[in-house]
């Protein structure tokens, strides 16, 4: 089944309220596209929870702190529409700019607390972006459950978070994150990444499972991370934004894993930004 292509909001509304009046779930999977296998397990895993399905496709500018990032972020809305017609996603949602941002629009959200840190603390701004957009859409789709990657946990987190304090009547579901054959979680900017980057782009997840295994037998996280930062200075990675250990709830930073905890690393390689985290 090849899914409608949606590119304004009443259109979106119409369709949803037929739905809504059969009493039929709908599921919501927010991307910025150039999708792969892991916003594909997304989608599956909305089909598998809810009657309906919409996958969302829109890069937002406010998410990102440079321009050149923004200018540079793959755009593949066709063949993201091949890729998710065999998945029986019933629409994919791709607004333009002023159909999400009009002329006049004032108004931002901002989650205080979980933005501080991790990648909040390094992209100012950017969880507002991410808090925003998905509020939208989360109101535009009046979806009962929206899925999510835990590859992204702190935008997880904030999500998650946002929707409570708003009362919006929707279910926020972490999916695993689904990582290449070595190990690599799957994003949509490897892509950037040169031949040699991408082969040397695995040690980021080899060096965190020993960093976790350290963790695992007693080992503090200060001790552990000057030796991890060296392998992946050596390896050729460029500055390291965080290799942190912080606790799943709060995200508050943990020496030790006392409490349910993730690791949690940002790092650059031929100047792409990758992120991961696993759980301790």
């Amino acid at each position: 089944m090849k899914p409608v292509i949606i590119r304004s909001l009443s259109e979106l509304r119409k369709l949803t309220a037929q739905w809504v009046h059969r009493d039929e779930s709908i599921g919501l999977v927010p991307t910025m596209g150039a999708l792969h296998a892991g916003h594909l397990s997304l989608a599956k895993a909305a089909r598998d929870a809810c009657d309906r399905v919409i996958v969302t496709i829109f890069v937002n500018p406010k998410q990102f702190n440079n321009p050149e990032d923004l200018e540079n972020y793959p755009r593949t809305e066709h063949d993201d529409a091949e890729k998710l017609a065999p998945l029986e996603v019933d629409a994919i949602y791709v607004p333009d700019g002023d159909q999400m941002y009009p002329k006049e629009f004032a108004t931002n959200v901002s989650v205080a607390g979980l933005t501080d840190v991790l990648c909040g603390a390094h992209r100012p701004g950017h969880f507002d972006g991410v808090a925003t957009i998905v509020a939208k859409l989360f109101l535009q789709s009046g979806a009962n459950q929206a899925f999510f990657g835990e590859k992204d946990f702190q935008q997880l987190q904030v999500v998650r978070r946002m929707a409570r304090d708003l009362d919006i009547p929707i279910s926020v579901v972490g999916c695993p994150t689904i990582r290449e054959d070595d190990g690599l979680a799957m994003s949509s900017r490897n892509l950037n990444l040169s031949d040699d980057a991408r082969k040397t782009a695995a040690t980021l997840q080899q060096v965190m499972q020993d960093v976790a295994a350290g963790l695992r037998t007693g080992k503090a996280m200060g001790k552990l991370r000057p030796t991890a930062l060296a392998r992946l200075k050596e390896a050729g990675f460029g500055d390291i934004d965080y290799l942190d250990l912080r606790a799943m709830d709060d995200l508050g930073e943990l020496d030790t894993p006392e409490r349910p905890a993730r690791l949690f690393a940002a790092a650059y390689l031929d100047d792409v930004r990758l992120i991961d985290n696993i759980a301790i």
